[in-house]
Protein backbone atom coordinates (compact mmCIF):
# COMPACT_ATOMS: atom_id res chain seq x y z
CA UNK A 1 0.00 0.00 0.00
CA UNK A 2 1.44 3.39 -0.95
CA UNK A 3 2.05 6.06 1.65
CA UNK A 4 -0.98 8.30 1.93
CA UNK A 5 -0.59 12.04 2.29
CA UNK A 6 -2.97 12.53 5.20
CA UNK A 7 -5.79 11.03 7.23
CA UNK A 8 -8.47 8.87 5.67
CA UNK A 9 -11.25 11.38 6.04
CA UNK A 10 -14.05 8.92 5.35
CA UNK A 11 -12.91 6.60 8.12
CA UNK A 12 -12.41 9.52 10.50
CA UNK A 13 -15.91 10.79 9.74
CA UNK A 14 -17.35 7.33 10.36
CA UNK A 15 -15.58 7.10 13.74
CA UNK A 16 -16.88 10.51 14.81
CA UNK A 17 -20.34 9.60 13.53
CA UNK A 18 -20.19 6.37 15.54
CA UNK A 19 -19.50 8.29 18.75
CA UNK A 20 -22.19 10.85 17.90
CA UNK A 21 -24.77 8.13 17.28
CA UNK A 22 -23.78 6.44 20.54
CA UNK A 23 -24.34 9.63 22.54
CA UNK A 24 -27.63 10.40 20.79
CA UNK A 25 -28.98 6.92 21.48
CA UNK A 26 -27.92 7.04 25.12
CA UNK A 27 -29.50 10.41 25.84
CA UNK A 28 -32.48 10.70 23.49
CA UNK A 29 -33.94 7.22 23.04
CA UNK A 30 -36.03 5.24 25.50
CA UNK A 31 -34.03 2.44 27.08
CA UNK A 32 -35.96 -0.33 25.33
CA UNK A 33 -34.98 1.13 21.94
CA UNK A 34 -31.51 2.28 22.95
CA UNK A 35 -30.25 -1.12 24.13
CA UNK A 36 -30.36 -2.92 20.74
CA UNK A 37 -29.27 0.18 18.80
CA UNK A 38 -26.36 0.89 21.14
CA UNK A 39 -25.41 -2.76 20.67
CA UNK A 40 -25.23 -2.20 16.92
CA UNK A 41 -23.14 0.95 17.39
CA UNK A 42 -20.84 -0.90 19.78
CA UNK A 43 -20.33 -3.60 17.14
CA UNK A 44 -19.49 -0.90 14.59
CA UNK A 45 -17.03 0.60 17.07
CA UNK A 46 -15.39 -2.82 17.35
CA UNK A 47 -15.02 -2.93 13.57
CA UNK A 48 -13.54 0.57 13.59
CA UNK A 49 -11.13 -0.47 16.35
CA UNK A 50 -9.95 -3.24 14.03
CA UNK A 51 -9.36 -0.59 11.35
CA UNK A 52 -7.37 1.54 13.80
CA UNK A 53 -5.15 -1.41 14.67
CA UNK A 54 -4.30 -1.74 10.98
CA UNK A 55 -3.32 1.92 10.60
CA UNK A 56 -6.52 3.82 9.84
CA UNK A 57 -7.47 6.64 9.69
CA UNK A 58 -4.04 7.96 10.74
CA UNK A 59 -0.58 6.65 10.05
CA UNK A 60 0.41 7.43 13.64
CA UNK A 61 -0.39 4.54 16.01
CA UNK A 62 -0.81 6.85 18.99
CA UNK A 63 -3.46 8.95 17.22
CA UNK A 64 -5.44 5.88 16.25
CA UNK A 65 -5.28 4.53 19.79
CA UNK A 66 -6.39 7.86 21.25
CA UNK A 67 -9.27 8.04 18.78
CA UNK A 68 -10.55 4.62 19.86
CA UNK A 69 -9.80 5.13 23.57
CA UNK A 70 -13.42 4.77 24.70
CA UNK A 71 -14.12 1.00 24.77
CA UNK A 72 -17.81 0.98 23.91
CA UNK A 73 -17.88 -2.82 24.18
CA UNK A 74 -16.24 -2.58 27.65
CA UNK A 75 -14.44 -5.90 27.82
CA UNK A 76 -11.23 -6.06 25.72
CA UNK A 77 -8.27 -3.66 26.13
CA UNK A 78 -7.28 -1.98 22.88
CA UNK A 79 -3.59 -2.84 23.20
CA UNK A 80 -4.25 -6.49 24.03
CA UNK A 81 -6.62 -6.77 21.07
CA UNK A 82 -3.97 -5.09 18.89
CA UNK A 83 -1.17 -7.42 19.94
CA UNK A 84 -3.21 -10.59 19.69
CA UNK A 85 -4.87 -9.66 16.43
CA UNK A 86 -1.59 -8.80 14.72
CA UNK A 87 -0.23 -12.15 15.93
CA UNK A 88 -3.32 -13.77 14.37
CA UNK A 89 -2.25 -12.32 11.02
CA UNK A 90 0.62 -14.81 10.78
CA UNK A 91 -1.22 -16.92 8.22
CA UNK A 92 1.05 -19.93 8.70
CA UNK A 93 -0.40 -20.44 12.20
CA UNK A 94 -4.07 -19.71 11.45
CA UNK A 95 -6.38 -21.99 13.49
CA UNK A 96 -3.43 -23.31 15.53
CA UNK A 97 -4.85 -24.04 19.01
CA UNK A 98 -1.74 -22.56 20.62
CA UNK A 99 -0.16 -20.03 18.25
CA UNK A 100 -3.28 -18.38 16.80
CA UNK A 101 -4.78 -16.18 19.56
CA UNK A 102 -8.13 -16.10 17.74
CA UNK A 103 -8.49 -19.83 17.11
CA UNK A 104 -11.69 -21.52 18.30
CA UNK A 105 -10.16 -25.01 17.99
CA UNK A 106 -8.77 -27.03 20.87
CA UNK A 107 -5.95 -29.53 20.95
CA UNK A 108 -7.73 -32.93 20.82
CA UNK A 109 -5.92 -34.00 24.00
CA UNK A 110 -7.25 -30.93 25.80
CA UNK A 111 -10.73 -31.70 24.45
CA UNK A 112 -10.54 -35.31 25.65
CA UNK A 113 -9.73 -34.15 29.17
CA UNK A 114 -12.78 -31.86 29.45
CA UNK A 115 -15.83 -32.78 31.48
CA UNK A 116 -19.05 -33.71 29.75
CA UNK A 117 -20.81 -30.42 30.47
CA UNK A 118 -17.82 -28.48 29.15
CA UNK A 119 -17.89 -30.44 25.90
CA UNK A 120 -21.63 -29.86 25.54
CA UNK A 121 -21.23 -26.14 26.19
CA UNK A 122 -18.45 -25.77 23.62
CA UNK A 123 -20.41 -27.85 21.11
CA UNK A 124 -23.36 -25.45 21.45
CA UNK A 125 -20.90 -22.56 21.08
CA UNK A 126 -19.93 -23.99 17.69
CA UNK A 127 -23.39 -23.26 16.31
CA UNK A 128 -24.05 -19.72 15.13
CA UNK A 129 -26.85 -19.22 17.67
CA UNK A 130 -24.59 -20.47 20.44
CA UNK A 131 -21.75 -18.25 19.31
CA UNK A 132 -23.97 -15.16 19.36
CA UNK A 133 -25.53 -15.92 22.75
CA UNK A 134 -22.73 -17.72 24.61
CA UNK A 135 -19.68 -16.73 22.58
CA UNK A 136 -18.98 -13.36 24.23
CA UNK A 137 -19.06 -14.89 27.73
CA UNK A 138 -16.97 -17.93 26.79
CA UNK A 139 -14.52 -15.79 24.84
CA UNK A 140 -14.14 -13.37 27.74
CA UNK A 141 -13.57 -16.20 30.21
CA UNK A 142 -10.85 -17.73 28.03
CA UNK A 143 -9.29 -14.32 27.37
CA UNK A 144 -9.09 -13.43 31.09
CA UNK A 145 -7.80 -16.90 31.97
CA UNK A 146 -5.01 -16.56 29.41
CA UNK A 147 -4.21 -13.04 30.56
CA UNK A 148 -3.68 -14.26 34.12
CA UNK A 149 -1.40 -17.15 33.20
CA UNK A 150 1.84 -15.31 32.32
CA UNK A 151 3.76 -13.19 34.73
CA UNK A 152 2.06 -9.82 34.44
CA UNK A 153 4.38 -7.86 32.21
CA UNK A 154 4.52 -4.05 32.27
CA UNK A 155 2.99 -3.76 28.78
CA UNK A 156 0.03 -5.95 29.80
CA UNK A 157 -0.49 -3.98 33.00
CA UNK A 158 -0.36 -0.71 31.07
CA UNK A 159 -2.86 -2.01 28.53
CA UNK A 160 -5.30 -2.90 31.30
CA UNK A 161 -4.75 0.37 33.16
CA UNK A 162 -5.51 2.40 30.03
CA UNK A 163 -8.51 0.21 29.30
CA UNK A 164 -9.97 0.59 32.79
CA UNK A 165 -9.63 4.37 32.50
CA UNK A 166 -11.62 4.22 29.27
CA UNK A 167 -14.25 1.96 30.83
CA UNK A 168 -14.69 4.39 33.72
CA UNK A 169 -15.24 7.26 31.27
CA UNK A 170 -17.79 5.22 29.28
CA UNK A 171 -19.69 4.23 32.42
CA UNK A 172 -19.56 7.79 33.74
CA UNK A 173 -21.17 9.04 30.51
CA UNK A 174 -23.77 6.28 30.72
CA UNK A 175 -24.50 7.25 34.34
CA UNK A 176 -25.44 10.73 33.14
CA UNK A 177 -27.91 9.31 30.61
CA UNK A 178 -31.32 7.70 31.18
CA UNK A 179 -29.83 4.24 30.51
CA UNK A 180 -29.04 2.15 33.63
CA UNK A 181 -25.56 0.67 33.84
CA UNK A 182 -26.97 -2.87 33.71
CA UNK A 183 -28.76 -2.04 30.46
CA UNK A 184 -25.55 -0.67 28.97
CA UNK A 185 -23.66 -3.84 29.89
CA UNK A 186 -26.41 -5.79 28.12
CA UNK A 187 -26.03 -3.55 25.05
CA UNK A 188 -22.25 -4.05 25.04
CA UNK A 189 -22.75 -7.81 25.27
CA UNK A 190 -25.19 -7.63 22.36
CA UNK A 191 -22.56 -5.74 20.36
CA UNK A 192 -20.01 -8.47 21.00
CA UNK A 193 -22.61 -11.06 20.01
CA UNK A 194 -23.06 -9.31 16.67
CA UNK A 195 -19.29 -9.32 16.13
CA UNK A 196 -19.35 -13.09 16.67
CA UNK A 197 -21.42 -13.42 13.48
CA UNK A 198 -18.39 -12.14 11.57
CA UNK A 199 -15.79 -14.23 13.37
CA UNK A 200 -17.88 -17.42 13.43
CA UNK A 201 -16.46 -19.01 10.29
CA UNK A 202 -13.67 -16.65 9.24
CA UNK A 203 -11.17 -19.52 9.36
CA UNK A 204 -11.29 -23.27 8.89
CA UNK A 205 -8.89 -26.13 9.48
CA UNK A 206 -7.05 -26.93 6.25
CA UNK A 207 -3.68 -28.37 5.29
CA UNK A 208 -2.87 -25.26 3.27
CA UNK A 209 -2.66 -21.99 5.21
CA UNK A 210 -3.87 -20.03 2.18
CA UNK A 211 -7.13 -22.03 2.11
CA UNK A 212 -8.10 -21.33 5.72
CA UNK A 213 -9.73 -17.90 5.29
CA UNK A 214 -13.29 -17.30 4.12
CA UNK A 215 -15.05 -15.06 1.63
CA UNK A 216 -18.68 -14.13 2.35
CA UNK A 217 -19.98 -12.25 -0.68
CA UNK A 218 -22.52 -10.25 1.29
CA UNK A 219 -23.22 -6.59 0.47
CA UNK A 220 -25.98 -5.90 2.98
CA UNK A 221 -26.15 -4.27 6.43
CA UNK A 222 -23.92 -6.85 8.10
CA UNK A 223 -21.20 -6.32 5.51
CA UNK A 224 -21.20 -2.61 6.34
CA UNK A 225 -21.35 -3.28 10.09
CA UNK A 226 -18.26 -5.46 9.73
CA UNK A 227 -16.60 -2.93 7.36
CA UNK A 228 -16.35 -5.53 4.59
CA UNK A 229 -14.26 -7.92 6.64
CA UNK A 230 -16.66 -10.57 5.41
CA UNK A 231 -14.28 -10.49 2.41
CA UNK A 232 -11.80 -11.88 4.87
CA UNK A 233 -9.20 -13.42 2.60
CA UNK A 234 -8.93 -10.03 0.88
CA UNK A 235 -8.16 -8.44 4.24
CA UNK A 236 -5.57 -11.08 5.12
CA UNK A 237 -3.82 -10.63 1.77
CA UNK A 238 -4.04 -6.83 1.99
CA UNK A 239 -3.96 -6.06 5.74
CA UNK A 240 -3.03 -2.40 5.20
CA UNK A 241 -5.91 -1.73 2.81
CA UNK A 242 -8.73 0.37 4.35
CA UNK A 243 -12.18 -1.13 4.69
CA UNK A 244 -13.71 0.81 1.81
CA UNK A 245 -11.20 -0.61 -0.71
CA UNK A 246 -11.90 -4.28 0.05
CA UNK A 247 -14.93 -4.73 -2.26
CA UNK A 248 -13.06 -3.26 -5.24
CA UNK A 249 -10.01 -5.38 -4.51
CA UNK A 250 -12.23 -8.45 -4.42
CA UNK A 251 -13.96 -7.60 -7.69
CA UNK A 252 -10.62 -6.98 -9.40
CA UNK A 253 -9.08 -10.25 -8.23
CA UNK A 254 -12.03 -12.53 -7.48
CA UNK A 255 -10.65 -15.54 -9.34
CA UNK A 256 -7.29 -15.17 -7.61
CA UNK A 257 -8.82 -14.96 -4.16
CA UNK A 258 -11.14 -17.92 -4.69
CA UNK A 259 -8.30 -20.01 -6.12
CA UNK A 260 -6.17 -19.11 -3.14
CA UNK A 261 -8.73 -20.14 -0.53
CA UNK A 262 -9.98 -23.11 -2.58
CA UNK A 263 -13.47 -21.63 -2.92
CA UNK A 264 -14.13 -21.37 0.80
CA UNK A 265 -17.02 -19.03 0.03
CA UNK A 266 -20.56 -18.23 1.12
CA UNK A 267 -22.82 -16.05 -1.01
CA UNK A 268 -24.39 -14.15 1.87
CA UNK A 269 -24.93 -14.07 5.60
CA UNK A 270 -28.40 -15.45 4.92
CA UNK A 271 -26.71 -18.60 3.61
CA UNK A 272 -24.52 -18.73 6.72
CA UNK A 273 -27.58 -18.47 8.99
CA UNK A 274 -29.45 -21.16 7.05
CA UNK A 275 -26.50 -23.54 7.19
CA UNK A 276 -25.22 -23.02 10.72
CA UNK A 277 -27.74 -21.26 12.96
CA UNK A 278 -28.44 -24.51 14.82
CA UNK A 279 -25.79 -26.73 13.27
CA UNK A 280 -22.07 -26.66 14.05
CA UNK A 281 -19.73 -25.85 11.19
CA UNK A 282 -16.69 -27.49 12.80
CA UNK A 283 -15.74 -29.88 15.56
CA UNK A 284 -14.23 -28.24 18.62
CA UNK A 285 -11.05 -30.40 18.60
CA UNK A 286 -8.81 -29.41 15.72
CA UNK A 287 -9.38 -32.08 13.04
CA UNK A 288 -5.80 -31.81 11.69
CA UNK A 289 -4.02 -31.80 15.03
CA UNK A 290 -1.36 -32.72 15.94
CA UNK A 291 0.53 -31.52 12.91
CA UNK A 292 1.75 -34.31 10.73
Amino acid sequence: MSERAGPEWGTLALILGCYGAWLAMLFYLPVWAAVPLVGVVAALHSSLTHEAIHGHPFRQKALNEALMALPLTLFIPYRRFRDQHLAHHRDATLTDPYDDPESNYLDPQVWAALRGWQKRLLAVNNTLLGRIVLGPAIGQFVFIRNELRPVLQPDILLAWALHLCGVLVVLWIVSLSPMPIWAYVLAAYLGLGLVKIRTFLEHRAHDRASARTVIIEDRGPLAFLFLHNNLHVVHHMNPAAPWYRLPALYRAGQDTYLARNEAYVYRSYAQVFRAHFLKAKDPVPHPLWPKG
